[in-house]
């Protein structure tokens, strides 16, 4: 689907839904998309659920975006999207759907409409899926084609589904790499309030999967070793109180510091010597992985999902097994210890970003895919 001779690939009308109301690295892909999309000419616009954090962010950024009850698979959502899709669906030439709330809603609703855009289905998590037949129904039916956000998850899918391989496309999440780079460090101290001590950074949602737990754990382990260093724990979530109070129980309370969610993420970055994330299921490529490789640190985190496309074991950083706090502990120390080993793996990290982070090549990507299902339809 190309312009006017051939000048490149006509403006599509694209359509996402998104029926998570929480914030996290899956909505801000959204909207990094979105705006992406709609600086190459494209139109775009967010069906999302009423009371979700991702509503007043789109329109915050201008995006068009409409609230809708779908944050539940339950009968006024459904009945909204039909009622929504039936009086604009024609507007589009692709939907693209993220949860399986509103995957399902699409689904379903188009399933009962004359004119039905075709569906891509965005994959952003390793979570397994099941092999029931109304499941399959939806990702071999009801959805054109399943994007997923690394090589692993597509392998997944493949192997424990008997899903198509042709019919998945992994596009890694892109970042903005003239944003996302080294700063100086004085500096970002300094703006973010950060006193002189190393640090290790953790950006992340506060939720249990993330590891938060365990890296108290491995903390409380590193204290004797390695003293006189500092954990900042960035992000926001349902497990926060939980973690604050723990982190006071176990002693850690000038040692951790909470900074809630913070939109200066490279300066934060700027003020840590290492990056952590000791996940233990759900995950794509994470952004915070990405991210932090741009701005140029070295990396311990776990091989969950698409985790080893974004930090390479040995050589941007260091993977260890999933809840395992001595482990996690021994490679925090191995970089705590060696500013030479930090230093090279932190440069190999910056590299590897920039050869394989860019925002350019999700969009393309995407862009492809889009352009590919909408097929004739303009």
């Amino acid at each position: 689907m190309t312009g006017p001779s051939g000048t490149g690939p006509r403006p599509l009308a694209i359509l996402h839904t998104e029926s998570s109301i929480g914030w996290g690295g899956q909505e801000l892909r959204i909207l990094t998309e979105m705006e992406g999309m709609a600086r190459r000419g494209h139109r775009v616009h967010l069906l999302t659920a009423g009371t979700a954090d991702i509503l007043p962010a789109a329109r915050a950024r201008g995006l068009a975006a409409t609230g809708l009850p779908i944050e539940a698979k339950k009968l006024p959502g459904l009945v909204a999207v039909r009622r929504w899709l039936a009086r604009h669906g024609a507007d589009f030439d692709v939907i693209n759907t993220h949860s399986s709330t509103d995957a399902w809603l699409v689904a379903l609703a188009g399933s009962t409409l004359t004119v039905m855009p075709p569906v891509v289905r965005t994959r952003h998590v390793s979570t397994p899926v099941n092999n029931a037949a109304a499941t399959r129904w939806l990702y071999q039916k009801a959805t054109a084609h399943l994007v997923v956000t690394g090589e692993a998850l597509k392998r997944q899918l493949v192997r424990d589904n008997g899903l198509d391989a042709a019919r998945i496309t992994s596009v890694r999440t892109g970042i903005d790499l003239e944003r996302f780079r080294p700063l100086d460090r004085a500096q970002a101290r300094a703006r973010c309030g950060v006193d002189a001590r190393p640090a290790v950074a953790i950006l992340a949602t506060l939720r249990d999967w993330k590891g938060h737990d365990d890296l108290l754990d491995a903390w409380l382990l590193l204290r004797a070793r390695v003293p006189g260093w500092q954990l900042l724990v960035i992000g926001d979530g349902p497990r926060r109180a939980h973690l604050e109070a723990r982190a006071a129980a176990m002693g850690l309370g000038g040692d951790v510091r909470f900074t809630g969610n913070q939109d200066d993420v490279p300066a934060w970055y700027a003020c840590a010597d290492i990056a952590v994330l000791p996940s233990y299921g759900d995950e794509g490529v994470p952004q915070s992985l990405m991210q932090a490789a741009a701005c140029g640190l070295p990396a311990v985190a776990t091989p969950i999902g698409a985790i080893p496309e974004a930090v390479v074991d040995g050589t941007t950083g260091i993977l260890v097994p999933p809840r395992t706090p001595p482990a996690l502990a021994d490679a925090l120390a191995r970089l705590m210890f060696d500013a030479g080993l930090r230093a090279r793996m932190g440069a190999a990290a910056h590299a590897y970003a920039q050869a394989n982070f860019g925002l350019d090549a999700m969009l393309d990507a995407m862009e492809a895919v889009f352009a590919r299902v909408a097929g004739g339809r303009r």
